[in-house]
């Protein structure tokens, strides 16, 4: 039985203050009840020594939005694996959509990053997803099978079983817009055959893919009810702590 895992990508929101509200009402909120779901929040690299202090001893785990390809040097801007686990950081997102569209990051720099990751002793949340204009065309299979290959290449199957796949389609991320509780199952339903054709039904079966596009509190619970839909990569939801508890809960 895989277990839901709700993370949430706070993207470039929340200075110092900001962040120290909403982790201490995430913490409150999440305290009145029994959490049976994995939770992760993802601030802004400036937030996470803050965040990690505020966490330490509740339910909520850290992650950071995204890594280098490299592991120290001359990169100025650039942060490491070695880096955020320092920090505190148990998962990374890699290759979320944002970073694909404007940092025209392609399927070999993921999976350079997500083998980073893994190697470093954290666990890569890996995103994958199509575009408005690739769901109309209908080839949203064909791009999720080249993008999970991609990504995946290389990886021995017991690096796969603890990585985390991402469905985030991108006509649906900050757009209002939320694929229906059919399109997201079929969508997960296919990364999980691809991996299986890559890997095995048994290292398939234990990949948790979350769904990630406007998800929110008043959805989260229909999405989340699907077998293959094993968790959500929230954005704008997990910026308030009401929200973010409530597609907790839906888990």
């Amino acid at each position: 039985m895989r277990t839901k895992i709700i993370a949430g990508n706070w993207k470039m929101n929340n200075d110092i203050p900001q962040t120290i509200e909403l982790i201490n009402g995430l913490k409150t909120a999440l305290a009145a009840q029994t959490v049976k779901a994995t939770v992760i929040i993802c601030p802004p690299y400036t937030s996470l020594g803050v965040a990690q202090q505020l966490i330490a001893g509740s339910v909520i785990k850290l992650g950071a939005q995204d890594v280098s390809l490299y592991d120290s040097g001359a990169y100025t801007g650039e942060i490491s694996v070695a880096m955020l686990k320092s920090v505190g950081c148990s998962y990374i997102i890699v290759g979320h959509s944002e970073r694909r569209q404007y940092h025209h990051e392609s399927n070999e720099v993921i999976n350079q990053k997500a083998k980073k990751v893994l190697a470093g002793g954290l666990l890569p949340i890996i995103c994958v997803g199509e575009t408005l204009d690739e769901r109309e065309k209908n080839i949203t299979n064909d791009v999720l099978t080249t993008q999970v290959k991609g990504c995946l290449a290389g990886l021995p199957a017991a690096d796969v079983e603890k990585s985390i796949v991402a469905y985030e389609p991108v006509w649906a991320i900050g757009t209002g817009k939320t694929a229906s509780k059919e399109q997201a199952e079929e969508a997960h339903r296919v990364i999980r055959s691809v991996i299986t054709g890559l890997y095995s039904n048994e290292t398939a079966e234990k990949v948790v893919i979350q769904y990630g596009g406007s998800v929110k509190a008043d959805n989260a619970k229909e999405l989340l009810s699907q077998p293959n839909i094993d968790g959500a990569l929230v954005g704008g939801a997990c910026l308030k702590a009401d929200s973010f508890t409530a597609i907790i809960t839906a888990a």
